[in-house]
């Protein structure tokens, strides 16, 4: 449409012409609605009959009627076929069959040559071949015969002269005990020390033993048990709003007038703030190698 200046759209946009439109007046056709394929419903379609099942019956084969492989064939019984070829194959026998004079030979056992063809092989006979005597080397240069035995409960086997023999008797710690025992009781003169300021043991040979006259014993008094339940003369007072439960009398009242104070009346110890004092202070300490190297 043309604006001020007297030029169109187009003319303002640069193209020759202006592009055409292909479906100009057709009527608009959601895409939700539209067929996928409009070709496919639209005059007839191919209608290819539907599966077919195999079955005994005719429709489930492609021709119209049953088709025979060979038209007019006999009957033939395998059996007289074979036949027929077995008495044509002994016909070309020109004797009786073949049978061996005597059975099959089995071999006896494991070695054995019975029942073969060749017999036995010489080279696997068992029979030693003729060697030559057998003469033993002789023995070795012997400097001294060797000592036997290990060295346990054998005499005369070691480098140096053998040990004498030293009786040791079983109980010789004992005997030795004993003597020891007897020399010391010897020399022991008097009898032991004993203290004599005390008349009995450090221990009581029984530890319930009380020589002091016990006390008499103590009569348990027995409490009158009261017939009737103890009940107050009066019931307890409540607490409420006012002193009706409490011992003492309402107090009197006091003529001290509410007055705030001022701050010029508060004194000037109250106005401070309270510091508390401070702790230990640390003060310098020399380490132990410091001190070790001084010393």
């Amino acid at each position: 449409m043309p604006v001020e200046g007297g030029k169109t759209d187009m003319e303002r946009i640069g193209l020759f012409s202006e592009m055409e439109y292909i479906t100009v007046g057709d009527k608009y056709v959601s895409s939700f609605n539209r067929p996928f394929n409009e070709a496919a419903s639209k005059n007839k379609q191919m209608l290819p009959g539907g599966s077919k099942e195999m079955s005994n019956l005719q429709a489930g084969y492609f021709d119209p009627h049953f088709v025979r492989i060979f038209e007019g064939e006999g009957y033939v019984s395998l059996n007289q076929v074979r036949r027929q070829r077995m008495m044509e194959e002994a016909k070309k026998n020109l004797g009786k069959a073949f049978l061996p004079s005597s059975g099959d030979k089995k071999p006896c056992g494991l070695g054995s040559y019975y029942g073969t063809l060749g017999g036995p092989v010489p080279f696997f006979s068992a029979q030693s071949k003729p060697r030559e005597k057998y003469e033993a080397p002789g023995k070795n240069l012997y400097t001294n015969p060797g000592k036997k035995g290990t060295g346990y409960g054998y005499a005369n086997i070691t480098i140096g002269k053998q040990f004498s023999h030293s009786a040791d008797f079983y109980d010789a710690p004992k005997l030795n005990y004993k003597k020891e025992n007897e020399e010391h009781h010897r020399l022991v003169k008097g009898t032991p020390f004993k203290l004599n300021l005390y008349p009995r043991e450090y221990f009581d040979t029984n530890p319930y033993s009380f020589e002091k006259t016990l006390p008499p014993i103590k009569k348990t008094e027995k409490k009158e048990l009261l017939s009737h339940p103890f009940k107050p003369s009066s019931p307890g007072k409540k607490a409420g709003g006012m002193k009706a439960g409490t011992f003492d009398p309402y107090p009197s009242h006091s003529a001290d007038p509410y007055v705030v104070k001022l701050a010029t009346q508060i004194s000037s110890k109250d106005a401070k703030i309270f510091h508390p004092p401070g702790g230990p202070k640390s003060r310098p300490v020399e380490s132990i190698m410091t001190l070790n190297v001084k010393r």
